[in-house]
């Protein structure tokens, strides 16, 4: 069954032994409140703040009290905190400038958009903007900014006009937010065309969907804020997209064919002649994928470019991306092959070719060289764990790495296409940006973060690889304590997420272990995460196998981990613990009831517990709804395991939870009281889905505390 191990050579200490004069220098424990509050503590690497391009070749960043403005030659300007405030008295910082030229940019201050001048320190007011506007989205080309009050949708103008764009008493029509609970790779709901004429926005109208109550205890009497929560199965929201013309200031609306009136409008494009829309549709089933052409004067439907279906699901993330110098080609991120690889259309419909044929996956583009020969993406490699930067010929598909560093690489393509920013880390560098010459191939390092942790007692750390039952490999961290004695044994803590778009074992720094688990381990702890099949980064094939059974392959993955645990020698395999959060949350509840003994308590926080109860676009998608799959559903409910439990089992949800609702925990302590079962349970008020800021070291110090106490 197991255990073919395969550990990588890249097996280090953090942190070493620190000779100082000879004499070894005495290091530090860190603390819960160093691990949660360490932003503040300064126990994260240093980075450029506020880093990005300028123009042609120069770009900036906030360094200290000035905004520094270099071009790639090295040659800089500063700009400092005070000339800011000279210019503008109401600010207090430095602001974010989004530049529009070679020497003026601007920022958001209050409720106006103004402009800085590099060269003349000067700033002057754009337009001005309700001071309640949410969803602010500026076009710099128009001079407009559109915005939100409550549900409705509005322009700002240079002339201060607040002009209505879609405006109704129904709170059931929202427009211009995002849509579909930000599935989909949706993050915003309005989008300006390419000169600024027209702004497409989507609208949903949630007269269906079920009113889900959340308790306010900070009123006297408590009341409700009811949030719109659509279930799976339940009716859901239904979508449109609107069209405003800046100059004539209509609204009309794009023709939709609405017979399934609760499916998916996602990944919205503007053709670069600003005369079509890109809409890529789903069905409810998010099985089946319409790339439609809609024409902007009229609304109607021009053509369906091309369809995507698939057994399990099918989900569009990304825009079709229109290649600089070709209005009528874009790039079309798709999984068809298995991986997410790039592929060549244009305007017709017609397929030009596939991009990349990369047995690993894209995960953007990030842009192109300015005549449109080359791509640039964002790409894992062969190493799933990693992420680099890929130069690629449309053409003739010749593709190179511009990133040779082994790590997690995040670049920015400059405005000419000839340079790249590249922030940078790796399990051994804590941070580090670097200036790539794309053509000669040089890189300069242009700021290295010193190791912020150097002076604690920091985990050893070991990276390694297990086989899946079906012979996937399965990515594995494993972190001992700073003084790890081999002849003794160590009780684990399991760190576990399982779910879909998620990866917990990366290239970066720290591994994308928690500083947390770097507490647990001074407390004499091992603490191990695998990433099982279902999660994210290793294609279609691995992700697939759970879909209509979640939890099933993740716990079977989660146990190869278990075994391989029971096999080292120096692990105690009668002290065995589980944390997880959200669907980490649902996988802890499940191998606690339905692997029970394997570990003597867990943490779960934000648990699903049944997935009727989980909203409809992420639910189905995985679950398909619960009168297709009542078996899966039956299966996955965690409802039916309550008197399997064994050992401790601590659950945490915050009471106005609008992701993973209350219901969920509230049903399983019910259905423990019935079956006489003991849990404990503990709610964090007024927190939704995740606890932040200070109370989140209460959070930790409860569940780290619990966990020691139980798992003696």
């Amino acid at each position: 069954m197991l255990l073919k191990i395969n550990f990588m050579k890249h097996i280090f200490w953090l942190v070493g032994l620190c000779l100082v004069t000879g004499v070894i220098a005495q290091k530090k424990d860190i603390t819960i409140e160093d691990c949660e509050l360490g932003y503040s503590k300064g126990l994260y690497p240093e980075n450029l703040n506020a880093l990005q391009w300028t123009t042609e070749s120069n770009y900036s960043y906030v360094s200290g009290d000035s905004l520094i403005v270099s071009s790639v030659k090295g040659k800089k300007e500063y700009i400092s905190k005070d000339q800011f405030v000279s210019a503008d008295k109401n600010l207090k910082r430095i602001p974010r400038l989004i530049w529009m030229n070679d020497e003026q940019g601007f920022y958001y201050a209050k409720n106006e958009i103004k402009s800085f001048n590099t060269s003349s320190i000067e700033s002057s007011t754009l337009l001005k903007f309700p001071q309640e506007a949410a969803n602010q989205d500026y076009n710099s080309v128009s001079n407009v900014l559109a915005y939100t009050l409550e549900n409705n949708l509005y322009i700002a103008t240079d002339s201060n006009d607040k002009v209505e764009v879609f405006a109704t008493d129904d709170e059931n029509i929202v427009s211009g937010q995002a849509i579909h609970r930000y599935e989909f790779g949706i993050s915003k709901g309005t989008f300006w065309s390419p000169k600024g004429t027209y702004l497409a926005f989507y609208q949903k109208d949630e007269t269906d969907v079920a009113d889900y109550p959340m308790l306010n205890i900070n009123t006297t009497p408590g009341s409700l804020d009811a949030v719109k929560y659509p279930m799976a199965g339940q009716k859901s929201e239904y979508a449109k997209v609107g069209v405003f013309n800046v100059k004539t200031r209509a609204t009309s609306f794009l023709n939709i064919d609405m017979t399934e009136k609760d499916h998916y409008l996602t990944n919205l494009a503007w053709s670069p002649d600003e005369k079509y829309v890109i809409l890529a549709e789903v069905n409810r089933d998010q099985n089946h994928v319409w790339l439609n052409k809609y024409d902007v004067i009229t609304g109607n439907l021009v053509k369906t470019l091309f369809e995507e279906s698939s057994r399990e699901w099918a989900e569009p993330e990304h825009p079709a991306s229109f290649i600089p110098s070709k209005e009528n080609e874009f790039l079309w991120l798709s999984e068809r092959d298995g991986f997410m690889n790039l592929y060549h259309y244009n305007l017709e419909g017609e397929l030009l070719g596939q991009v990349t044929n990369f047995d690993f996956v894209v995960q953007s583009i990030i842009g192109y060289s300015s005549d449109g020969k080359y791509v640039y993406v964002e790409a894992t490699g062969p190493d799933a764990r990693e992420n680099h930067c890929y130069q690629v010929e449309i053409a003739s598909h010749e593709y190179q790495k511009l990133t040779k560093e082994a790590g997690s690489h995040h670049v920015s393509l400059s405005p000419n296409g000839k340079y790249l920013l590249d922030s940078w880390s790796s399990w051994k560098t804590p941070n580090q940006v670097d200036l790539i010459d794309i053509k000669k191939g040089k890189v300069t390092t242009i700021h290295k973060s010193a190791d912020p942790l150097k002076d604690f007692n920091m985990a050893q750390v070991e990276y390694g690889t297990l086989k899946s039952n079906d012979g996937f490999d399965l990515y594995t961290r494993v972190m001992k304590p700073h003084d790890f004695d081999p002849n003794k044994k160590y009780p684990v803590l399991v760190y576990v997420y399982g779910g879909p778009h998620a990866q917990l074992v990366t290239n970066d720094w720290l591994g994308g272990a928690r500083l947390w688990m770097h507490y647990m381990t001074q407390q004499g702890y091992i603490v191990f995460t695998i990433d099982g099949r279902g999660s994210a980064n290793r294609g279609y094939d691995f992700e697939k196998v759970i879909h209509r059974h979640l939890g099933e392959n993740e716990m079977e993955d989660q146990l190869v981990g278990v075994d391989y645990l029971k096999s080292l020698p120096y692990v105690d395999a009668n002290r065995m613990a589980v944390h997880g959060w959200s669907f980490g949350g649902f996988m802890t509840t499940s191998l606690m009831l339905r692997h029970p003994g394997v570990f003597t308590c867990g943490v779960a926080g934000g648990p699903v517990i049944d997935w009727k109860w989980y909203e409809v676009m992420y639910g189905e998608r995985y679950m398909d709804r619960p009168e297709q799959n009542p078996e899966g559903y039956k299966k996955a409910s965690l409802l039916n395991y309550v008197e399997n439990l064994e050992g401790n089992l601590l659950m945490i949800h915050g009471t106005i939870d609008d992701v993973v609702v209350m219901q969920h925990n509230m049903a399983f302590v019910q259905t423990c009281v019935s079956a006489g079962v003991q849990i404990d349970f503990f709610p964090y008020p007024m927190y939704k889905h995740h606890v932040r800021g200070k109370d989140r070291v209460h959070l930790m110090t409860k569940m780290l505390n619990y966990i020691m106490e139980h798992n003696k």
